[in-house]
């Protein structure tokens, strides 16, 4: 029994990230108090989604999925197959990103993924499913990036704005209870299948890494509030983008598995304010899977050691999301953990109140010179494309 003892305590910790917890306080009273007011302070910057909306999402992506389905019977009948197989065919839509992970803000857009089976091609997807989209009354605003590096189809489905996009999997079916965290899904897949999958691989590995999930997305919430106040959320711009603000918080709520949001907040501005980079952030030990994917790899790949602050994506193949960070972008941010730490230190001791960490500091007094970039395009149809 003891042995049996010690290795669930392991296992525990080993699920919980690369190294022991810091504390496993558990939260006073205090702390209870400070995480109803972070919630409260919250609300007015629209960061929570009433109920009817969601429930309209939840209506929005059954509606979407239930044309997917119909598709790939469609398409299975006209390639033939045996009728047994086309009763069961499957697809599915999942989705991911800040949708996913159940910290999207009001009017925010939904990311999803179609998934079909071996016999569908993707040139299917932007073919017969974009003009099964166009037939939709709701659809609006639809376009297919054929040629992006993850390619997508964008629309707005009854005035919620859809990013799709399709993985073909080498399976003959496409069963409801499909979990993409199975590494062996990847094997002989297109590299365009790989990347599309990896968005959804992502975001599943990292609700399944941290040891509350309430804990960890009220935190993530409001580190996003934060970090977007601050100028300072954007993948593009060399900052930090959704995955990796969620993967940062999702490494605090390793570190201090039973504190909750009003700790967890305070706790992620001490962890990375001290933290020291170019040391990576991991969730979990990289796995090797053998299906010769380029991973990140410092000791591999020459060009991975120039990354001056690495946070590596939990599911195979393995990335740094934040190859974009320059001196100057890591500088600014690190100044504004610091910051950060300061307010929530006066926050703990009752010398401020939550709405000072979210008030948005003054750019134009901040820096002596400026760039303004004015973009334009001649039709409208080429705007949507920008």
């Amino acid at each position: 029994p003891v042995t049996t003892q010690g290795s669930q305590t392991q296992q525990l910790q080993k699920h919980y990230g690369i190294t022991s917890p810091i504390s496993l306080a558990a939260p006073k009273e205090f702390d209870c108090m400070l995480t109803q007011k972070l919630i409260e302070t919250l609300k007015p910057y629209g960061v929570f989604e009433e109920e009817e909306e969601l429930q309209r999402r939840i209506l929005i992506l059954g509606k979407l999925n239930n044309l997917v389905k119909e598709w790939i019977r469609e398409i299975s009948e006209s390639k033939n197959l045996p009728q047994s197989v086309i009763e069961n065919v499957g697809g599915k839509i999942f989705t991911f990103g800040s949708y996913r992970l159940g910290v999207h803000t009001k009017g925010a857009d939904i990311d999803a993924l179609c998934v079909a089976p071996r016999h569908v091609e993707r040139s299917d997807f932007f073919t017969s499913f974009y003009e099964k989209l166009k037939q939709q009354e709701e659809v609006k605003d639809l376009r297919a990036v054929e040629e992006a590096f993850v390619p997508v189809i964008k629309l707005c489905f009854d005035g919620i704005e859809i990013d799709i996009l399709f993985a073909r999997l080498a399976l003959q079916t496409i069963p409801e209870d499909l979990d993409l965290r199975d590494d062996s899904l990847l094997k002989n897949l297109d590299i365009r299948c790989i990347r599309s999958l990896n968005g959804c691989r992502v975001t599943d590995e990292i609700l399944h890494l941290v040891p509350n999930i309430d804990n960890f997305r009220l935190t993530l919430r409001a580190i996003k509030l934060w970090a977007k106040r601050h100028n300072i959320y954007s993948n593009i711009l060399g900052f930090l983008g959704g995955v990796s603000w969620a993967m940062l918080v999702a490494r605090t709520c390793q570190l201090y598995p039973n504190a909750i949001a009003s700790t967890l907040v305070h706790k992620f501005f001490l962890v990375f304010s001290k933290w020291e980079w170019p040391n990576p952030v991991l969730l979990k030990q990289p796995e090797e899977c053998n299906l010769n994917l380029p991973v990140w790899d410092p000791r591999v790949n020459p060009s991975d050691r120039y990354h001056l602050m690495p946070i590596i994506t939990p599911a195979y193949p393995q990335q740094n999301s934040t190859y974009n960070v320059s001196v100057s972008t890591r500088m600014v941010m690190v100044e504004e953990f610091k910051q950060g730490l300061a307010i929530t230190d006066e926050i703990l001791l009752s010398k401020a109140e939550w709405s000072k960490l979210f008030e948005a500091p003054n750019f134009f007094q901040k820096y002596k010179h400026y760039i303004v970039l004015l973009a334009s395009a001649p039709t409208e149809k080429q705007r949507l494309e920008w």
